[in-house]
């Protein structure tokens, strides 16, 4: 276990890129340096994680730590990957929340800047590959269009719903092996055996949070209990990636428990740390005056956050090898993708455009930053710096 925690620590503390580039270090680490997993298994695994809610990187970690050295490995896997990020995320609100001229106007409106150009990148990345055909396209902007006209979660809710019926009645998709001929399953049941009993009761658990701490909340009215509600739900819902936390938190959260400067500014901060994004949890549970204290808000929505993801993974591993199969699943997710795409679109709108851009220096310098990470392939936590630089130097000598 001290093994996995270290290992998942280096990686904690230099993992920078987002999910896509933490999965390369993942396999680099794990499947070709230390040989911990075979690639079959490394495949099936990123397939599953996909495949649920959650933030798929920390997903995978929490299955590898799991194969070294059971439910504490998983642990130590979540908690070295994770803290680093988290507890940068926290300072930065501490931070925030003390006005420090550090974090003036300027400073805050260059994150949000680079939160725009990283949010419009996600738009471009995820509609080429989840919103290519006619029919995608068109159920992703009847998504954003019923989101700007009714903007709420229920409706985000209801679209992700209906954009799964809608992937089951007119989409079509083909399982694809994640094994080899030799070993047509992968090699997931490799090191581990795994109690269908048990993920039953974790399954259930899922279901039971996700449906009774909202009942909780209107019997225990408590600003604590409200964030867990927020976050166990946000966790459990979101597909696509962890662009995706930004419509949904901004739609709980804003402006009752965080200022809406303050919540872009903490989303553009996100991209420049390493580890998962998911840590934008803490940061908002520490923002929010709400909280008891920063640490214990920060650490509260952390873990309010990822749970469903531990619930999820090892519910579902023992029966993932027949559910990946089934096409009718794999085409409703196809669906909910298209949707998640729409509810981006939504939410680049309002309200990172209408609350980002108020000048056309503000356009020309978002544009600026677009080009940087989608061209010049710049890390988000330098363009990060250098708005926050600008930002300073404008509200230093203008």
């Amino acid at each position: 276990m001290w093994q996995v925690f270290k290992v998942f620590l280096k990686l904690g503390l230099t993992s920078f890129g987002g999910p896509v580039a933490h999965l390369g270090f993942f396999r680099h680490e794990f499947v070709e340096r230390r040989q911990w997993i075979s690639d079959q298994a490394y495949a099936d695994l990123v397939a599953l994680c996909q495949f649920l809610p959650g933030p798929a990187s920390s997903q995978v970690g929490m299955a590898v730590g799991y194969y070294q050295a059971g439910f504490r490995g998983s642990l130590a896997a979540w908690l070295g990957f994770t803290a680093p990020s988290a507890f940068l995320m926290i300072l930065f609100a501490i931070g925030l929340n003390a006005n420090s001229d550090w974090f003036s106007a300027p400073v805050i409106q260059g994150l949000k800047l680079v939160a725009l150009a990283v949010v419009a990148q996600a738009i471009w990345a995820m509609g080429k590959s989840l919103c290519n055909t006619v029919g995608k396209f068109s159920l992703m902007l009847l998504s954003a269009a019923a989101l700007l006209v009714f903007p709420s979660v229920g409706i985000q809710l209801g679209l992700i719903a209906l954009g799964a019926v809608v992937g089951i009645g007119f989409f079509k998709a083909t399982f694809t092996s994640y094994g080899t001929a030799a070993d047509p399953q992968g090699d997931l049941r490799a090191k581990r055996s795994y109690s269908y009993l048990g993920s039953i009761i974790l399954l259930s658990t899922f279901m039971a949070l996700l449906l009774g701490l909202p009942f909780l909340v209107t019997l225990w009215q408590s600003s604590s209990a409200d964030l867990v509600d927020v976050f166990y739900r946000v966790g459990s819902l979101v597909f696509g990636g962890g662009h995706v936390v930004l419509p949904l938190l901004q739609a709980e959260l804003v402006p009752e428990f965080v200022a809406a400067d303050h919540f872009l500014a903490g989303y553009g901060v996100a991209q420049a740390v390493p580890g998962p994004l998911f840590t934008f949890a803490a940061f908002l549970g520490a923002a929010s005056p709400a909280s008891i204290n920063p640490w214990f808000g920060g650490l509260l929505c952390l873990l309010a956050i990822f749970l469903p993801s531990f619930l999820l993974v090892f519910g579902v591993l023992p029966f993932w090898d027949r559910l990946r199969q089934i096409n009718t699943v794999q085409a409703a997710l196809i669906g909910v993708n298209a949707v998640v795409v729409g509810i981006l679109v939504a939410a680049f709108y309002q309200p990172i455009w209408q609350s980002t851009i108020n000048s056309s220096l503000d356009l020309g310098l978002a544009a600026i930053a677009l080009i940087a990470l989608q061209w010049f392939k710049m890390p988000p936590w330098l363009i990060v710096a250098c708005a926050a630089l600008c930002g300073f130097l404008v509200n230093a000598f203008f």
